[in-house]
């Protein structure tokens, strides 16, 4: 589930390891599946002993530890991941660890339930062809107005469906598109072809708002409980959801429609039928 707003809290939550040198790298005993971690964990850990870490970035939906050897080190936490410097929620579904000395900070920990996620590391050359080359569309907080439209206005395909497109625009995921598209108030099975200039600036406009407001208090902790911060503690925006995963209930913006519920490209998405119609 994380999303922008998720994984830009982790990034900011593990700061304190900026600085800190790597010990070691290890895959955690857990008798749960393991998860994918390349190159192998014995030359991974090779490669990052004895680095530092420059910064923390976030590319989409993955934090990045940047390294004094160039590399970065890149957890992409998938549908349940965490990247924590606290406890864990549960020991079982811990993964992976870097220890580090030099600052406060003597762990950074990579949780995750279900073991979707991944922990990779790349040299420059790599990180810029996986993550950049025509792979990874721009970031929702750094996309004009202007190259939004254009990347959006002559697809032939639902706008909802278009803004979990990666390569369209990095970060925004399920939960948040709908948010979106429901603040905007548009359908979210209209075609991005058929929508206007006038709505794609207000997608565009509210996409942004969405998203610092989600960053703000620290993402979305859902029923599950699974998301968490980098401290193990939950996230706030999940209060001011106003259609998401609440098919059934009155609608909190115009009081006279019932939330629905509709299946596109597999996903759950959810909407207000009076506030976003097909016109």
């Amino acid at each position: 589930m994380p999303e922008l707003p998720e994984v830009e809290t982790m990034r900011r939550g593990v700061f304190p390891v900026i600085g800190a040198t790597i010990v070691a790298a290890e895959r955690t005993p857990s008798p749960r599946r393991p998860i994918k971690i390349q190159p192998s964990i014995k030359l991974l850990h090779r490669r990052v002993a004895g680095q530092k870490i420059q910064a923390v970035e976030r590319v989409g939906k993955r934090v990045a530890l940047r390294l004094t050897s160039g590399d970065r080190l890149i957890f992409e936490p998938r549908m349940t991941g965490l990247v924590l410097i606290d406890q864990p929620p549960t020991q079982e579904h811990l993964r992976f660890r870097l220890r580090l000395r030099g600052r406060r900070v003597k762990e950074l920990l990579y949780w995750d339930r279900r073991g979707l996620g991944s922990v990779y590391l790349l040299r420059e050359s790599e990180y810029q062809e996986k993550l950049f080359t025509g792979k990874l569309g721009p970031d929702a907080l750094a996309i004009s107005g202007d190259e939004f439209h254009e990347r959006f206005s002559a697809r032939k395909k639902a706008i909802k469906v278009a803004l979990l497109d990666q390569a369209l625009v990095a970060g925004v995921g399920n939960l948040y598109a709908s948010e979106i598209l429901h603040r905007a108030g548009v359908h979210p099975a209209v075609l991005c072809h058929r929508l206007s200039r006038a709505q794609y600036d207000r997608i565009f406009e509210t996409m942004r708002i969405v998203l610092d407001e989600a960053i703000e208090s620290e993402g979305s902790t859902l029923s599950d409980g699974t998301y968490r911060n980098a401290l193990n503690q939950s996230g706030g925006f999940q209060n001011q959801h106003r259609v998401y995963d609440r098919a059934g209930s009155p609608c909190p913006t115009c009081r006279s429609a019932t939330i629905l519920r509709i299946v596109q490209s597999q996903r759950a998405t959810f909407f207000c039928p009076a506030c976003q119609t097909r016109r």
